[in-house]
């Protein structure tokens, strides 16, 4: 997938949520240009242990780049967007996590390594540790608290073998940017969020043939997310208009599970 470049504002929250699936976030503002690989991180750790992960911050500005690094908790919202706090959230898991360094200067061009590590407590039960660590540009010639723009590295933990438990609520037809679409309402019944992946056949009114694939968006645990069915296209190529009824078979995939689908999509 190839990188994306946003233009990003004063704690902008679009950019922050599109983080949640980016692939290599590269964001500029005043004072504030950056490239960071990999932008999230899906790991497996047990309770009384140490993990140490590191992600990789270039500094891509013609002048030295100011950071500040502090960890943030998250919560995804009804609409799909992402908000940030602060404040620790009644389960949080940030007191579990060490990072290497709350400030950064980097000269033009310039690559740093940054490390983080989680250590959950002894006895800690199944559970997921979600959290995401803030990379915010500050101008080094002005005040520190001169804020340019902030990515947000995000972080799941799955610890002690938690896991995502994925099925299919309903399946309906909603209206995204005023065009029909087909859509899967996922309930995650597991303590670890899960994602679905994969392809599946459909046929259109018309009686076009279509190959199919989910969004990619976290289902969290004890939620359920609406995840839109849209059309595979090769790059640069139009989104083909599909006219409903739709009937979609196949099976799409969460972890090493299977979601069979076998269904007719109405408006």
């Amino acid at each position: 997938m190839s990188s994306l470049m946003f233009r990003c504002q004063r704690f902008e929250t679009l950019l922050l949520g599109c983080l949640l699936w980016a692939a290599a976030p590269f964001a500029t503002a005043q004072g504030f240009a950056a490239y960071i690989t990999p932008p999230r991180f899906n790991v497996k750790i047990a309770p009384d242990q140490s993990l140490r992960q590191v992600f990789e911050i270039q500094h891509v500005g013609q002048l030295k780049g100011g950071y500040r690094l502090y960890t943030a908790d998250w919560t995804y919202q009804p609409d799909n967007t992402v908000s940030f706090s602060d404040e620790l959230a009644p389960d949080s898991c940030r007191p579990w996590v060490a990072i290497e360094r709350r400030e950064l200067t980097l000269e033009p061009g310039a690559r740093y390594r940054y490390r983080f590590e989680i250590t959950p407590p002894p006895g800690t039960p199944a559970r997921e540790c979600r959290f995401a660590i803030m990379v915010e540009g500050v101008d080094p010639a002005k005040s520190s608290v001169e804020v340019g723009g902030r990515i947000g590295v995000i972080v799941y933990a799955a610890i002690g073998g938690a896991e995502p438990v994925l099925d299919i609520a309903a399946t309906r037809v909603a209206m995204v940017g005023g065009k029909p679409v087909a859509m899967l309402d996922i309930r995650n019944r597991g303590n670890a969020h899960g994602r679905l992946e994969g392809f599946v056949n459909a046929t259109d009114a018309t009686g076009r043939r279509l190959e199919m694939s989910p969004t990619d968006m976290p289902i969290l645990p004890g939620e359920t997310r609406g995840v839109a069915l849209g059309p595979v296209v090769d790059e640069g190529q139009p989104v083909p208009e599909i006219r409903f009824p739709l009937v979609v078979k196949g099976s799409l995939e969460w972890g090493k599970n299977r979601l069979p689908l076998d269904t007719s999509f109405a408006p």
